[in-house]
């Protein structure tokens, strides 16, 4: 054996070594484990590259700080309300069947989600009609303003929201700001810097140490919450840049976010104020107080519970909350995703569904936004429909909206994809809504967008290209880790 045969043999048994010792140092799930054991394997060096900025788990300690960001009285307010559920006392204006309230107390223990009632939710669809409603609402707050997203970019529209919140920032609002590092990344760095000369405080999630680089891709902060004075609230798919009013190369942007008022809106507080204390340092840390949290009369008739899940909580409560309501699905789900890369368990649950004579209808976009997502997505949409799943693709701009419904009853929207990443290494927020009338209101929605969509067959697929194919199969073994 030559020198140069031996030195590669040698660094072959390094590589393969020192895959095995990085891979199962850290606890993950059979899929995830393998899908980087050959990531590792079979890219030596440009592999481990790979790993250092996306395969790190949140470290125990970033953990244990996250989990002591709870909010006062939640635990007394969520046994309450299981008590009463499991004693069937009636809940106005929820929708009562059994398979709701056990929905309910899935999110009740798991999350400690409180349940609430009387609220009122408009469902906007196009990001120039949230823009102009969210700003209208900035500029109308008294109190404060507390704004969490993933993605504020610094742009014609950013520069449009900032200069609604240093407007209430001058008149003495409190304006508090969670950003997150990788969302916003690129962005002008003196950005928010005259809102924090006018008192307005930012906060960035998971930053980085080292000037243009972040080494952490994955555990991002993709949620997007707006309250304003405890009494208004914004939730749902759309950030705050110019691509999100279709001005981005993808073309027109259809999302799905939602303006609430009532209770609900107090639970989303609670949320935000947990993400700033978990990401502030101690002497910026907030207390939850009164202000904070206007008790409301009924402002309609809708009943929900916002659920929150992330990296550091194993149950990943949100795909617990799919899974639950498409078991229990007796005619019809609806599905609208950027990307579907649906873990086993869901997969085979929405396949049971399709398989017991469920409607099961899926909407998913034409085009890519990132192309290795996507091709896993076409990989898990050609196989969905061979167990008679309806797949859609949306072809009028770029489809990112986050809705399930089921049977015309249950609900939900908010910022988690039909993916691996949402339910396990991203943090993101969904509300759970239970209420008949918005339910309808989603669906004729999906069934609007479905005049703008081709349908997505068995022979759509099977003219595509080798290569195509391919790179669908690869991407479908990297789909634990993408």
């Amino acid at each position: 054996m030559s020198i140069w045969a031996m030195i590669i043999l040698g660094i072959i048994i390094m590589n393969t070594i020192g895959a095995i010792i990085t891979v199962f140092k850290e606890k993950r799930d059979v899929a995830a484990t393998w899908a980087w054991l050959l990531t590792l394997i079979l890219l030596p060096v440009a592999g481990f590259i790979i790993y250092l900025f996306v395969g790190k788990k949140i470290s125990k300690d970033n953990i244990y700080d996250l989990k002591t960001q709870k909010s006062l009285g939640m635990s007394q307010l969520a046994e309450a309300q299981i008590e009463m559920l499991e004693e069937e006392e009636r809940i106005p204006g929820m929708v009562e069947t059994d398979y709701v309230k056990n929905t309910a107390i899935l999110f009740l223990e798991s999350d400690e989600s409180i349940l609430t009632k009387g609220n009122k939710i408009d469902i906007i669809k196009d990001g120039v009609t949230k823009f102009n409603s969210f700003i209208n609402d900035i500029y109308k707050a008294q109190n404060h303003i507390h704004l969490l997203y993933y993605t504020f970019r610094s742009d014609e529209l950013g520069k449009r929201v900032l200069e609604a919140l240093e407007n209430r920032a001058a008149a003495g609002v409190e304006v508090l700001i969670i950003y997150d590092a990788l969302g916003c990344r690129g962005n002008d760095p003196r950005f928010f810097r005259k809102l924090e000369k006018l008192g307005g405080k930012t906060q960035v999630f998971f930053g980085s140490k080292l000037p243009f680089v972040n080494l952490r891709t994955n555990n991002r902060n993709h949620r997007k919450i707006l309250v304003v004075d405890g009494e208004i609230a914004y939730l749902g798919g759309f950030n705050i840049g110019n691509e999100y009013l279709g001005q981005g190369k993808l073309g027109y942007w259809r999302d799905t976010h939602m303006r609430i008022e009532g209770n609900a809106v107090l639970t989303l507080q609670s949320r935000f104020f947990m993400d700033w204390n978990a990401a502030a340092k101690k002497a910026d840390r907030k207390d939850y107080a009164d202000r904070y949290f206007p008790i409301s009369d009924k402002k309609g008739n809708t009943s929900m519970q916002i659920v929150s899940s992330g990296p550091d909580d194993e149950n990943q409560t949100i795909k617990m909350g799919f899974i639950k309501m498409i078991s229990q699905a007796k005619e019809s789900i609806y599905i609208q995703t950027p990307y579907f890369i649906p873990d086993e368990s869901l997969h085979e649950m929405i396949k049971i569904a399709a398989l017991s004579g469920i409607s099961v209808k899926i909407m998913i976009p034409s085009k890519p936004d990132h192309p290795f997502v996507y091709r896993a997505t076409e990989y898990f949409a050609k196989d969905i429909i061979e167990y008679g799943v309806e797949v859609y693709m949306y072809q009028n701009g770029f489809l990112h909206s986050k809705v399930v419904v089921i049977d015309n009853e249950v609900a939900s929207v908010g910022t988690a994809n039909m993916d691996v990443r949402s339910f396990k290494l991203n943090f993101e927020i969904n509300a759970f809504i239970y209420d008949r009338q918005v339910a309808q209101e989603l669906i004729d929605n999906f069934e609007e967008d479905q005049k703008k969509c081709i349908r997505a067959t068995h022979d759509y697929f099977a003219k595509q290209s080798r290569g195509r194919k391919f790179k669908q199969t690869v991407s479908r073994l990297l789909s634990p880790i993408l």
